[in-house]
């Protein structure tokens, strides 16, 4: 099985899906005049003054839920991954990533908003919604909502709830391992596992409202006690601090792992921690009550940055500086840099955890096992929402009102799974189901810009009304040439 997986991820994650997602990235900068960079001030007051309504939640809650799908197990074991097979270079190529991905997850927000509908008295939307709407090719939208279907609600849980399980059983013990049909598994794992799907069902079956409610208050929380803990560690150390800058940056172009390696798992971890293309964010994006849908475009684009400039490079700090990490050629035994055990995985917390608690002895352990439970379920929660959205665009056409119940039952299932397997095979099953994705996402947007270009007409629509000094927002597709954004249209 896990060869078949590498096999598989060697198609999907090609140097080409590298290319596409940095291109992609330069491509909508230019497009955009770089509105990552000039519309930074408005993101901000954006952020901070929408509402929510009976049929959509706020700016806010629409970044909580995107965020708790971007700030997740990547940014703990995700990044140390990077570095272990990438060297310290593959940071640098994470930042650049995240700063051409803010323009990538404009397009595909601003698009999800503008293609966005009702259903059941809530907003719903996101790549299958634009591709149908805007492409008006509804069987390359079923291939998106089922490939979505199986990533969201198959393959990646088991990655978050697998470093959930890895972690906790680091930081308080495996416990009494026990026989199963799944082969032998620690009392730790299986009582972490029981916890998660127990927990998981009461909020998912409590539907968007509730999920939304949860994370808007658990994310900001937790992202905040993890930057101040790296802020803590790296104040005490730093006089290092420049040292470890200036190695990043000459490992990203002189890397000790090899130029493939270092750009490839920074894009590849880049890409599976902040989601700029993936096709995740525009979900949540689209469930959002906004004026314009420039407006939830520029909200979605500073989730990057806080996903990766942020928490990403808390992680690698707090790493690099205490020097809690390997560098390994990967498929290889061979060690380029060591610094702890080698049977240390470098696909797991146990890095951030091991640089935690050379700093703050007793507390490293326990804090990255409980900031990896808060971030690595509500990525879960994260990830039901969107397979729930994809299963609601098919149920437009399969009448078969189980299929919501199934997904429910399938997402609890793989999160067990994940919790109590190895960590190899669950971040290969999670890649694949990010390369799926991405793949199918960016080709999408670009082929919708040549067409159509409604998230560019938006954009200037939205700066013209910021120039005029309107009060209130407003958004007229048809007034801009955008066709079949049918609640806009109703709306105007």
């Amino acid at each position: 099985m896990q060869d078949f997986v590498n096999t598989l991820n060697g198609f999907i994650w090609s140097p080409w899906l590298i290319y596409l997602c940095l291109g992609a990235g330069v491509f909508f900068s230019v497009l955009t005049r770089f509105v990552q960079v000039r519309h930074f001030r408005e993101m901000w007051r954006l952020l901070l003054s929408g509402k929510s309504s009976e049929k959509g939640i706020s700016s806010f809650q629409a970044l909580a839920v995107s965020l708790s799908g971007r700030v997740g197990t990547g940014n703990i074991a995700g990044v140390a991954a990077a570095i272990g097979f990438g060297g310290p270079g593959a940071v640098f190529w994470m930042w650049v990533v995240a700063f051409f991905g803010a323009a990538t997850a404009y397009i595909e927000s601003t698009n999800a908003q503008i293609y966005k509908e009702e259903e059941d008295g809530i907003y719903r939307g996101g790549p299958a919604y634009y591709i149908e709407k805007a492409m008006g090719q509804k069987w390359y939208a079923w291939i998106f909502a089922i490939a979505t279907i199986i990533a969201c609600g198959l393959l990646l849980p088991t990655v978050q709830s697998n470093s959930i399980g890895n972690a906790v059983e680091m930081a308080f013990g495996a416990g009494v391992i026990i026989d199963t049909a799944l082969g032998p598994i620690s009392s730790a794992k299986i009582y972490t596992a029981v916890g998660i799907v127990l927990l998981l069902g009461f909020i998912i079956f409590g539907g968007v409202k509730r999920i939304a409610n949860f994370t808007q208050v658990v994310v900001p929380f937790m992202a905040l006690a993890y930057i101040i803990i790296a802020f803590a560690m790296i104040a005490l150390n730093i006089d290092r601090l420049p040292g470890i800058f200036m190695m990043i940056i000459t490992d990203a172009f002189s890397p000790m792992a090899g130029v493939g390696a270092a750009i490839g798992w920074g894009v590849k971890r880049g890409v599976y921690s902040n989601e700029a293309g993936q096709g995740t964010g525009p979900h949540a994006a689209a469930a959002a009550e906004v004026a314009h849908p420039a407006q939830q475009g520029l909200v979605q684009a500073f989730s990057v940055y806080i996903d990766t400039l942020f928490v990403c490079s808390a992680t690698a700090f707090m790493i690099l500086i205490t020097q809690s990490y390997n560098v390994q050629l990967e498929g290889s035994a061979t060690f380029i840099v060591q610094n702890v055990a080698a049977d240390v995985a470098a696909n797991s917390p146990a890095f951030t955890q091991i640089a935690v608690d050379s700093m703050l002895p007793g507390l490293g352990k326990p804090f990255i096992a409980l900031a990896l439970f808060f971030f690595a379920f509500t990525t879960i929660l994260a990830y039901y929402f969107i397979a729930e959205n994809n299963v609601s665009y098919i149920k437009r056409t399969l009448k078969i009102p189980a299929l919501t119940f199934l997904l429910k039952v399938m997402i609890m299932g793989a999160t067990f799974y994940g919790t109590v397997k190895a960590a190899d095979i669950a971040w290969g099953l999670g890649d694949v189901g990010v390369g799926m994705m991405a793949w199918l996402n960016i080709i999408g947007i670009i082929i919708i810009f040549f067409m159509a270009k409604p998230a560019i007409k938006a954009l200037k629509d939205y700066e013209r009304q910021q120039k005029e000094g309107v009060e209130t927002y407003t958004f007229d597709p048809e007034k801009l040439g955008i066709k079949n954004a049918d609640l806009w249209k109703n709306k105007s």
